[in-house]
């Protein structure tokens, strides 16, 4: 499994009212994340519009761990665990700066072709954006 690192900075849009991220924006982060992963991969939102067939989310599980709060830099690894037929299954963990682990996701996704409006079987290329043989 080749692992993707991702980092940035909590911004104060980040936060809810008791002043750690708000459960909400962990999604967010998350994505963030895994568009990087896969346009570094080779395989960009423009590429999404162009071939008509994207990455999209089947299932959601997130253990939250450890508070992420205002001006924390955090690190997001994500790797692609395993593609079986059309689904896949996604990590992600989230580290603050002090290599704490604060968060651990997992997803399963599959790529999507937007006309037939279904799930298809990966491309090579779409393997290959995640780094998979």
């Amino acid at each position: 499994m080749k692992k993707f690192s991702y980092s940035t900075t909590i911004r104060e849009h980040h936060l809810d009212g008791f002043g750690h991220v708000n459960n909400s924006v962990y999604l967010q982060l998350f994505e963030e994340a895994r568009w990087e992963w896969i346009t570094q991969g080779g395989y960009s939102w423009n590429d999404v519009q162009k071939e008509k067939c994207g990455p999209v989310i089947l299932e959601i599980s997130l253990k939250f761990l450890k508070e992420v709060r205002l001006r924390d830099v955090i690190t997001i690894e994500t790797c692609c665990a395993s593609y079986n037929k059309a689904v896949a299954e996604l990590e992600q963990k989230m580290w603050n700066t002090h290599k704490e682990l604060c968060t651990h996701a997992f997803f399963k996704f599959a790529l999507f072709d937007l006309e037939k409006r279904r799930i298809v079987k990966p491309t090579e290329r779409w393997l290959k954006a995640l780094g998979l043989p």
